[in-house]
């Protein structure tokens, strides 16, 4: 860890100009979870990847929940301000520019990157969503998401996130002044190829 709050996996870039990415995995991964697809979708960019510090039952997390669908406002802020200020030492540490920096996150990992963006939004750039949910129902700050651009990616079959929630996240995020595209797949909480298709074209598009 060198340090740093969150046990992570860290990789340099080998390509000049590729936006650094910051992994999130889901519910039950590992710092390595999403590296194979972060390589797939934006080959050669640098990979800085946490792993969640709460445990459900062993189950890595970057937030607890209460049930299903049902969390903490005062704990999902701590932990959310708890990541970004490792990300902010990380960055540091690693020569990464923050200002660059997109989150790929899934499921719980793309919930903490959607508050890292209403409630921290200097240390990203954009994000890629993918089986997001609205953890924290409220507006980002005016301005403060301009000039960020988000892919929030869903399931139309998908069981654990309500139907409404990718388009009230987006405006959420919108209020903010980020330009998000809602990416809908006739899949369920797990991703297809549809998906990938469309997170691929989004960060070749950065």
């Amino acid at each position: 860890m060198n340090g740093l709050s969150h046990i992570h996996h860290f990789a340099p870039a080998t390509t000049n100009g590729a936006p650094p990415l910051l992994l999130l995995h889901g519910t039950g991964g590992t710092e390595h979870d999403l590296v194979p697809l972060a390589q797939r979708l934006a080959p050669g960019a640098a990979i800085l990847s946490p792993r969640g510090r709460v445990s459900e039952r062993g189950a890595n997390r970057f937030f607890a929940r209460l049930a299903e669908g049902v969390f903490d406002p005062e704990e999902v802020t701590r932990r959310t301000h708890d990541l970004a200020d490792f990300v902010i030492a990380a960055c540091a540490q690693h020569g990464l520019d923050p200002r660059r920096l997109i989150a790929l996150g899934y499921s719980n990992g793309a919930n903490i990157a959607a508050t890292l963006l209403q409630l921290r939004p200097e240390i990203l750039a954009g994000a890629v969503l993918l089986r997001p949910m609205v953890v924290l129902d409220r507006p980002a700050a005016a301005d403060s998401l301009t000039g960020r651009r988000v892919l929030i990616a869903s399931g139309t079959a998908d069981p654990l996130v309500p139907s409404s929630h990718p388009e009230g996240l987006a405006a959420l995020l919108r209020t903010g002044g980020a330009d998000v595209t809602v990416h809908h797949s006739a899949a369920g909480h797990q991703l297809d190829a549809a998906d990938l298709i469309a997170a691929g074209k989004f960060l070749q598009n950065g």
